[in-house]
């Protein structure tokens, strides 16, 4: 793929949004392409989790069912302890449910071995965490390299897609940097190139702007959404923070593990 041309089914709708897809693919080897619509790209059926506390069980999740669709920016709100960080665990294949059922591309996560969870959390999910959980001895560079040295990707198409993806987000001035010299959007900011690294189907996130202020956080929040529509990827986002819910396609509220509202 060359000349900035995305992939079939992204039709990026606003003059940034096409500057930013240009960025993102111009002289990129090839990628799987994103078709917008379809069927779901994540469905959850009848999910269910729980802990045990001591003597006590906890009931994280009650029979959630959700689809996510191909495209779809999703935010998942709820207080702590609603659920949101389990749901996105499930999802992700970090942890499996004591019920139900995640799919994920028409796969069965429960039909896959850890070897081949971990295979699929590399190649085909982003992950983006409140805590940033960048490494402290790497430069910001390094740390966005770190998930394509893990799947192997040759030394050229390692250096050129990093420089991309920090360009993208506006860090290509401190590729040098290490996480304690930049400010915490700075940091989030490279978390999200990280988790971008090897052009994943699906990014999940968990309180990406749980550390922010709420202008750094609301310029992240539309940096997400602007990347979503550019490359075409499916996002679960949860967020307890009301002024994000609008930058989403759909909100679905978690309480007491139970989806209450929005779960079509």
């Amino acid at each position: 793929m060359s000349g900035g041309v995305p992939p079939d089914g992204v039709r990026p709708s606003s003059s940034a949004e096409r500057s930013l897809t240009d960025r993102l693919y111009a002289g990129a080897t090839p990628v799987r392409p994103h078709h917008l619509g379809g069927a779901p790209l994540v469905e959850a059926h009848g999910l269910a989790r729980d802990y045990a506390v001591g003597s006590s069980v906890v009931h994280a999740l009650q029979g959630v069912d959700l689809k996510v669709a191909r495209g779809e920016l999703v935010a998942v709100r709820g207080r702590s302890g609603s659920g949101k960080t389990t749901l996105l665990s499930l999802i992700g294949g970090l942890d499996r449910p004591t019920a139900g059922e995640v799919v994920l591309d028409g796969r069965p996560l429960g039909e896959l071995s850890q070897a081949e969870l971990v295979d699929l959390r590399r190649r085909k999910i982003g992950f983006i965490f409140q805590a940033f959980g960048l490494l402290s001895i790497l430069s910001a560079a390094e740390n966005v390299e770190v998930p394509l040295r893990l799947v192997a990707a040759e030394p050229r198409e390692r250096e050129d897609r990093v420089m991309v993806l920090l360009d993208l987000v506006g860090l290509a001035d401190r590729a040098r940097h290490r996480p304690h010299e930049l400010s915490g959007g700075e940091q989030q900011r490279v978390a999200i190139a990280r988790a971008l690294a090897n052009r994943p189907d699906l990014l999940l996130a968990d309180e990406p702007t749980g550390q922010l202020d709420t202008a750094t956080g609301r310029s992240v929040m539309t940096l997400l959404r602007t990347i979503v529509r550019s490359e075409g990827l499916t996002a679960v986002i949860a967020t307890h923070d009301p002024l994000l819910i609008d930058l989403a396609d759909r909100a679905v509220e978690l309480r007491d593990g139970r989806i209450v509202d929005g779960a079509a």
